[in-house]
């Protein structure tokens, strides 16, 4: 299993009409040239790192890797770590989306 934080507009919208179009907060996959997916274990930095100011509900997105139809790349993200990230080369399919949590605000 693989994540995606989406603000929880974006996953209404991608739902109603059967296409997820971003790929982070504020780019699109067209801009961004992929989608930034996470591990179990990295998507709460993610969140911390990236998300801390969004006032708007987020909703983490449970990816079955296995129902992708465009290849999922594994990637340095992060230089002086060299800590890896999954991208998809593609859009991300709503039919892979396998499961939702909502996410509570942080408090403070």
């Amino acid at each position: 299993m693989i994540y995606h934080l989406a603000l929880r507009s974006h996953w209404l919208e991608a739902r109603r009409t059967g296409r997820y179009p971003w790929s982070t907060l504020g780019r699109t996959v067209e801009q961004e040239g992929f989608v930034h997916l996470s591990s179990d274990a990295q998507w709460p930095v993610v969140r911390a790192a990236f998300y801390r100011g969004v006032t708007e509900p987020l909703v983490l997105l449970h990816v079955d890797a296995s129902l992708l139809a465009d290849p999922l790349v594994v990637e340095v993200g992060n230089p002086a770590t060299g800590e890896t990230f999954p991208h998809l080369y593609g859009p991300l399919p709503v039919e892979a989306v396998v499961d939702t949590t909502e996410l509570v605000p942080p408090h403070g």
